[in-house]
């Protein structure tokens, strides 16, 4: 197992109320699941290819919960990546080389035996973190415009976490919404002003880790 090591932030939009039911061993919302994901990679490595300025998206839907399986995925990798860049970061989201279960690639790849073609593009993201808002592009795949909660009765920005000590994608992750547009082989319908989570990203082959 080559060893691996990244830290940087996530962007994802799934079709669930926000809060997202499955942070809180609960049924999607609509009874299946579909997301739009995008990746930062501020500084990493995978053996001795730095991965350091890189940048991953994704695309999931499974019929059902995650874990009763079938899903479909396709994974994307900015077209700047060198190949050896390209290579690690395919087998990173893709859950190899890492312990089983220990992180949430690991498990989504597991559940999703139908793999698309993976694919070299550009990916835009725009994200400020502190303000829950942002937007990920890939052309021709799809695109998702993120922004805050708002008090329904005042307007104003509400902020919520979901925290999870022993979690396998994050340890705290900041609450919005998102609206997903897909043009591409993955086709989501259900991404309205639904469920979004921001989170930095800080893990290795054996899970998350608890600091940089």
């Amino acid at each position: 197992m080559t060893p691996w090591e990244i830290h940087g932030f996530e962007l994802a939009n799934c079709n669930c109320n926000t809060g997202c039911p499955c942070q809180f061993m609960s049924l999607p919302t609509k009874g299946s699941c579909e997301a739009a994901v995008a990746f930062v990679i501020e500084k990493g490595r995978y053996g001795d290819v730095d991965l350091s300025g890189t940048k991953i998206a994704q695309v999931y839907k499974w019929p059902g919960a995650v874990h009763e399986g079938n899903g479909t995925m396709q994974t994307i990798i900015d077209e700047s990546a060198t190949p050896e860049q390209r290579a690690a970061l395919e087998k990173i989201a893709t859950g190899q080389d890492t312990e089983e279960m220990a992180t949430f690639w690991w498990v989504y790849s597991a559940m999703s035996p139908n793999k698309l073609e993976t694919l070299y593009k550009p990916i835009d993201i725009d994200m400020n973190f502190e303000g829950r808002s942002g937007s990920a592009r890939v052309s021709d795949v799809f695109e998702t415009r993120f922004e805050p909660l708002v008090n329904p009765v005042s307007g104003a920005e509400h902020r919520a976490r979901i925290d999870l000590p022993h979690g396998f994608e994050y340890r705290v992750a900041e609450v919005g919404k998102a609206t997903t547009k897909t043009s591409g082989e993955i086709e989501i319908a259900d991404n309205i002003g639904s469920h979004a989570h921001f989170c930095e990203l800080h893990l290795n082959n054996a899970g998350v880790l608890d600091a940089a």
